[in-house]
């Protein structure tokens, strides 16, 4: 009988261990750059608009990339993952090892931890009574801006990079990367801000497109908290 039998304890085989260079996350990221526009245009890819169903199919479409990839194989997406160090904070995606321990200016990456945090954002921010409007920046009252988060250390707090992906779903990147940095003047401006207006998204160059664009943005944070730099990655859906 099979519940006669004692189970079975077997260890799984040990992880590869890979160094990579400091520079790792940001070609990463290039590598992120380079799928969205085909994955935008997949012919296979349904329609669909919320934020939630466009970051999983996103997700599928980059491991599908990863997997066949010489170069990052060793990396998957997941969604929806707890913050390292606010556990009731949900991440929209997360980069991790796959089958690899990942060392990266010394620091140890295993299976359960994320390269770095990815933020997705719609723009425009659905209308509702509950939103606001400028929601890729901040919001008031909360705390669930996208930039915000990082900022503040919601998000990444033990992460010096990041990324912001943006969907782009009316008017045109050139409207939405003045109405951003807009929003941060008006922070700045503010007695005793705690936004500055070298907070403001600035162009990435030879890396933009008509219908893709790439941007960073540099932040720096309290309590501790190294300064931050985010990657955005804005796409256009419309």
């Amino acid at each position: 009988m099979l519940s006669d039998n004692a189970p079975s304890i077997c260890s799984g085989r040990l992880d590869k261990e890979l160094h990579l260079p400091s520079t790792a996350r940001h070609e990463l990221l290039d590598f992120i750059a380079t799928h969205l526009l085909p994955w935008r245009f997949d012919p296979e890819r349904p329609k669909r608009h919320s934020e939630t169903d466009l970051t999983e199919q996103l997700a599928d479409y980059l491991n599908t990339a990863t997997y066949y990839s010489d170069k990052w194989s060793h990396v998957h997406f997941s969604c929806e993952t707890g913050d390292e160090r606010n556990r009731g904070r949900k991440i929209d995606l997360t980069v991790k090892p796959r089958a690899a321990v990942i060392m990266i200016n010394g620091r140890r990456h295993n299976k359960y931890d994320a390269l770095f945090p990815i933020e997705c954002k719609r723009l425009p921010t659905p209308k509702k009574k509950d939103r606001d409007e400028r929601e890729y920046v901040i919001t008031e009252p909360g705390t669930t801006g996208g930039i915000q988060r990082f900022k503040f250390g919601h998000h990444g707090a033990t992460h010096s990079l990041a990324a912001m992906i943006g969907f782009v779903q009316g008017k045109t990147m050139s409207y939405w990367k003045g109405r951003v940095n807009n929003w941060i003047s008006q922070l700045a401006k503010r007695p005793s801000p705690q936004w500055y207006l070298s907070d403001k998204l600035q162009k990435l160059q030879n890396k933009n497109s008509s219908k893709l664009h790439v941007m960073h943005s540099s932040h720096p944070r309290t309590g501790g908290l190294d300064d931050i730099e985010l990657r955005h990655l804005w796409i256009e859906m419309n």
